[in-house]
This record gives C-alpha cells, sequence and structure tokens, in this order.
C-alpha cells in the first residue's frame, strides 16, 4: 500500500500557483476552440460553492410568448426543480425535477433542461473542468482525431434530425426529440441563449454533448483512430448484483460505479414528467415517466446506468467494451443513435423487459457496449416459485450485435445474477475478442474464473438482506482475501481485484501484466441499492465514495492524485449509505431540512476546492473572462463580484 504523502503548505501554495497558470492558459485556448462552455450567470464572493438549496421555476406567459425563470416552486411552473446541495453531508447533491402535463411534450422537455441549468449551474461548470474541459483542447488536442469526432457527431445529429422529421407520428422518435430538447434546453439555459426551437435545432458536437457521450467516447476514441485513447485494458466499469433473498421473500437489486475519482460529483436525481407516448393529443401517458437514478451535474441520463422506473422496471448495465477491431466498422454516423439516447427511450416507453430490449436494440451505435439487466418488479412474487420468465432479462451489445435473453429460471435456480464487465452470451464473448486475452493473460478476462465471478461466488450467500447486500457490493479486502491475489503481479495483493474496486492504494512502483492492474485514480464510487418496496415507491439506497470498510478511506490531499483536479469535492471521503425519500416543498428547503433521511456515522468534511479560496474568488472570475471573447470581459468581472441574477427573459419565437 502507498504511504502518504506529506506536502508543506510552501508546495501547497506552489503546486496552486501552477495550476491557476495552467488553468488560464488552458481556460484562454479552449475558450478560442469553443471546447468549454460559459456560464449565464455568474457567482460572487462566496466562490463556487451553490447554496445548501435552490429551488427554480419556469414559467411560460402565453401573450408575450416568453419563458421566465422565478424563485421557489410556482403552481403554473412549466417545469421546476429543486436541488438540494449535501456533499458535504453524504457525499451526494439531490435533484427533484417535475413538469407539468398542461404544457406539451415538447416545451416541457425543453423547460426541463432549462430548469436543471438554472438550479445546478455551478456543479455542472466544476464537474466539467474536473472531467472534459482538455478533451479536444488545449493540452491534448489531437487535431484530426478531434475532427473526425466533431464530423462524426455533427452528421449522426443531422441524422436524427431528418429521422425526426421523416416518422413526426413515431413514439420512438418523438421520445428522442424529447431527450434532444432536454438536452438542448440544458445548453441554451447555461449559456443564457434560451429559445424554444419548434423545428430543426443544433446541439454542440463538443459543448455538453460531451457529457452525455462519456460512456461511448472510449469506443468512438478506438472507431476512430485516436491515437492516445482514454481505453485502459482490462478496466472494470461497475459491478452489480441482483439476489433472491432467503425463502423469495425480497429481491435486492445493487450496483457500484467503476470510474475516475474526479468524476465523484455526484447527484441524485428524480424526474416525474407528463410525457406521452407518442406526438398524438389522444396518446397514453409514457409508463416510464417516473424515475429516480444516480447521476452527474450536467447530464439528463445515469451514464452509471442505474435507474428505478415508475413502470415496475429497474434497469442497471456494466460496461463489456469491445477488443475485436474488425467491429468497428458498424460504427457509422447513420442509423445510429447513441447509447445514452437509447436507454432513455427505452426506459420511457417499456413496460417489461421484453419491450425494454425491443426498443433499445434498434439503430445498435456499437458505443458505450454493455451489459444490461431489466428487472421486472411486477413479475416477482414474495415467496413464490418461479414464475418462469419476465423476473430478469439480460441484453448484451456489442458492435453489429444485439443479444437478448430471459434469465429468470437462471437467476432462482443460483439464487443470484452477478456483472462484472464480462459478457454472459458466449456469442457476444467470442465476437467481442475477449478470447485472445484470455490466451494472453489467463482466467482474469475468463467469464467464469475471473476474480470478482469467484468472489460473487463464493460471498453472494452471506446476502440476506439490506445491510449485507451493501457490504458485499462495498466489498475490497484485497490484503488478505486470496481471490484478489494477481500472481504475476509485484506486489500481489491488488485493489483492482475487488467487488469495488481501489486501484489508488496499488503500489506506484509495481509490477504488472496490465494497465488495469496499475495504480490509478480509479475505483468503486458509490454503492445503489433498491428492494421491492424501495423501488415500489421510486427509492433507493446509496452511498458515495471509493469503499472504507476493509481499506483507508480515500482523501485526496493525502492521495498521489493530489495534484488532479477535484473542484467541489470533500476532501475525506467517509460516508454511509442513505436512503432516499419523496421531497414535499412549498419553496426552497432550508440545508437543515434534507429531502433524504438515512443513518450517518460521519460527517463530511468541509467542502475543499483543490484550489486556495482566493484563487476560486479572484482567479476563476478571471478565468471565465479569459475564455470569452474580450468584449464580454468587464461584464462579467463585474458580475461576479454581486449576486447571481435569476437569468435572462427566455423567449419564444413567435
Amino acid at each position: 500500500m502507498v504511504a502518504p504523502r506529506c506536502v508543506t503548505p510552501g508546495a501547497r501554495l506552489v503546486l496552486a500557483l501552477t495550476r491557476a497558470l495552467a488553468l488560464l492558459v488552458g481556460l484562454f485556448l479552449s475558450g478560442l476552440t469553443g471546447a468549454i462552455p460559459t456560464p449565464k450567470g455568474s457567482w460572487g464572493p462566496g466562490g463556487l460553492d451553490p447554496p445548501p438549496s435552490r429551488s427554480r421555476s419556469v414559467l411560460l406567459d402565453a401573450g408575450t410568448g416568453q419563458l421566465r425563470l422565478v424563485d421557489g416552486r410556482h403552481p403554473d411552473a412549466v417545469a421546476w426543480a429543486n436541488l438540494t446541495n449535501a456533499i458535504r453531508e453524504t457525499g451526494w447533491a439531490f435533484l427533484e425535477l417535475h413538469t407539468d402535463g398542461h404544457y406539451n411534450d415538447s416545451l416541457q422537455a425543453y423547460a426541463a433542461g432549462v430548469v436543471e441549468a438554472a438550479v445546478s449551474e455551478e456543479l455542472i461548470y466544476m464537474h466539467w473542468m474536473n472531467t472534459v474541459v482538455n478533451y479536444c483542447g488545449p493540452f491534448e488536442y489531437e487535431v484530426g482525431y478531434c475532427e473526425r469526432l466533431k464530423s462524426f457527431l455533427e452528421a449522426n445529429l443531422e441524422w436524427l434530425q431528418g429521422e425526426m422529421e421523416l416518422n413526426k407520428d413515431s413514439a420512438y422518435w418523438h421520445q428522442v426529440r424529447l431527450t434532444l430538447l432536454q438536452l438542448k434546453g440544458l445548453e441554451d439555459s447555461y449559456e443564457g441563449s434560451v429559445t424554444f426551437p419548434t423545428g430543426k435545432f443544433t446541439i454542440k458536437p463538443l459543448g455538453f454533448l460531451l457529457l452525455q457521450i462519456s460512456g461511448d467516447l472510449e469506443d468512438l476514441e478506438l472507431a476512430l483512430n485516436k491515437t492516445k485513447t482514454r481505453h485502459t485494458v482490462g478496466s472494470g466499469s461497475c459491478s452489480a448484483l441482483i439476489k433472491l433473498l432467503p425463502g423469495h421473500s425480497d429481491l435486492l437489486v445493487a450496483h457500484n460505479t467503476w470510474n475516475s475519482y474526479q468524476n465523484m460529483l455526484r447527484i441524485v436525481k428524480k424526474y416525474w414528467f407528463q410525457f406521452r407516448e407518442g406526438p398524438q393529443e389522444d396518446s397514453p401517458l409514457a409508463s416510464g415517466n417516473k424515475l429516480v437514478f444516480s447521476s452527474y451535474p450536467g447530464t439528463v441520463f445515469s451514464c452509471d446506468d442505474f435507474y428505478v422506473l415508475g413502470s415496475g422496471l429497474v434497469t442497471l448495465e456494466t460496461t463489456i467494451g469491445n477488443r475485436n477491431p474488425a467491429l468497428w466498422k458498424y460504427v457509422t454516423p447513420r442509423d445510429c443513435v447513441m447509447e445514452w439516447v437509447r436507454n432513455i427511450v427505452a426506459n420511457r416507453l417499456a413496460v417489461d423487459g421484453d419491450t425494454w430490449a425491443g426498443v433499445f436494440k434498434r439503430f445498435n451505435s456499437g458505443t458505450y457496449n454493455n451489459q444490461w439487466m431489466i428487472v421486472d418488479y411486477k413479475a416477482f412474487v414474495p415467496g413464490g416459485p418461479s414464475p418462469g420468465s419476465r423476473v430478469l432479462t439480460v441484453l448484451e451489445q456489442i458492435p453489429g450485435m444485439v443479444v437478448v435473453a430471459d434469465r429468470t429460471s437462471e437467476l432462482y435456480q443460483k439464487t443470484y445474477w452477478a456483472s462484472y464487465n464480462i459478457p454472459s452470451f458466449e456469442t457476444v464473448f467470442n465476437a467481442s475478442g475477449l478470447q485472445a486475452l484470455v490466451a494472453q493473460y489467463g482466467d482474469w478476462f475468463s467469464y467464469d474464473r475471473s476474480p470478482r465471478a469467484q468472489i460473487f461466488q463464493r460471498n453472494q450467500s452471506l446476502v440476506h438482506d439490506m445491510a449485507s447486500m451493501i457490504q458485499l457490493m462495498r466489498y475490497n479486502d484485497f490484503l488478505h482475501d486470496p481471490l484478489s491475489l494477481c500472481k504475476a503481479c509485484d506486489p500481489q495483493p491488488n485493489g483492482e481485484n475487488a467487488i469495488s474496486a481501489r486501484s489508488d492504494l496499488n503500489p506506484a512502483n509495481g509490477s504488472y501484466p496490465f494497465q488495469a492492474l496499475q495504480q490509478r485514480s480509479h475505483g468503486g464510487i458509490d454503492v445503489k441499492v433498491t428492494s421491492r418496496a424501495l423501488a415500489k415507491a421510486l427509492r433507493l439506497v446509496a452511498a458515495s465514495g471509493p469503499t472504507w470498510d476493509q481499506v483507508p478511506p480515500f482523501q485526496w490531499s493525502t492521495s498521489p492524485f493530489s495534484s488532479l483536479l477535484h473542484m467541489g469535492q470533500p476532501d475525506l471521503w467517509k460516508f454511509s449509505p442513505i436512503e432516499s425519500r419523496d421531497l414535499d416543498l412549498p419553496g426552497s428547503l432550508s440545508s437543515g431540512n434534507l429531502p433524504w433521511v438515512g443513518h450517518r456515522t460521519c460527517r463530511g468534511p468541509e467542502l475543499t476546492p483543490s484550489l486556495p479560496r482566493w484563487v476560486s474568488v479572484f482567479c476563476l472570475p478571471l478565468l471565465h473572462c479569459v475564455s470569452l471573447s474580450f468584449s464580454f470581459c468587464f461584464s462579467v468581472l463585474s458580475a461576479s463580484l454581486s449576486p447571481p441574477p435569476w437569468g435572462p427573459i427566455l423567449r419564444l419565437p413567435p
């Protein structure tokens, strides 16, 4: 295990100044290239910390054709949202968003994006800075690849617009349009240039779309021949477990996300939409209008993915990827709907596993290739025998191939289904190129003998309630568990080989056969669990941050990765699980009345941006200016010294 580094105050100051200078140069260049979005408003001497709670509504004036943002929850709102920032107490922020069915679907969707950005703009900015500010930007700008990516995304967006125009009566394309309108509203609201589009509309290919396609980018980089890719050989991306409790008394569904630690600005989101299935006025309401899911600032879907839906479904996935270069020919901008859109549309329209798979597999993009699990609680009978089908549907996607099967019988026979980034279908396993990796590296890449497969098989019988499920999903005892050993590594105990990885604990000077086993700022960053009763109430239990059950908690200031940008994150990540509940808001909430309840044993540390306070107060407004044109510089600086406005009047075209 790596010993904590001692960093002197002088070294911190030098590091902060160096980082501030790098940000100044980077933001100037990225502002010129258009790679960074600029916020519509600003925030002042309080720094970047969002307020403890903020509610806003979007109102429509039918007489003037104007939209405007107002504080609080308004009864006539097209859409309203509340964001409660409990990151320093729980590791999570919490968003609840409602739309009003008296307005048409398109206006609801656009207003939903507008109001979400209005309550979360600070978190969006910090998440962008932490994760994608340099993507196709000044420091890692591969001109050829970035031009190919931009052209690919523009061609795909143009094709989508054409299909939406040609299929105006289609429920599928209606939902695609609503999804893109929500993203359009989010981006427009953040930039302060909101105009509701009535016909074709544009989305910036390298704007907030980058946050939506973060899962697709790993595959797009390979398909479009990026020189330095984000792909890490052997890298896991999530663990999942579906477990029948003894006597079939309950069915628990759990998921933990594996990601870079820079992605730990997290939001649990609840969307209450009033969309219809199709564009017709007499079309029924969509089955999946109500949902709760784990997410990130600036994204309109989960990305983890983990959803609890009002249709009685729980949908989740772990990434399986593609290692067969011959399949990248199937990744094209036409006849392709990106994965993030397809999973939103499937969640909204599906009533069971079959219909979910039928919607999702259309227009397979071959990107963000995952094993999806669709659990239908409507088919589960507590205490009863196996219904034979419908409880669990499994879908696996790779470029050019989607395989679906009902796995209810296997779930009841084994009492569990585990998912750990390796395809379960032999046809998908072989086509994706994993056989070659098994031949080269051994069982680590096999379906039945990989470390997580064996740990799940050994430990799943210990799960008998919610607490023991969380304990298993946070399990990482790599220093003592023989199943966590990597015999080709030096040292052999490896933090990657666990249900919730802690790759940051691997020694930097170790010897490893492939990249995933090296020291990285990467691991399991949460756990989410639901049950039959919780899912029926659209609730979940969640814990944020890397596991600290059998290993030390992650702390930025003592980690080998303290120099990585992590704006807005707590320094010490030591939070216990919480349980969600519904909101009942007469207006905005106070920080003492959080919309989530649960036991926690440790109060989180103060929110500590990676830069000193004086840097965030004085330098970051200047950096905003540099990323803008010089003509707007003084207006942004002056706005940064006063409370943020509610935003401009938002205009609809006549």
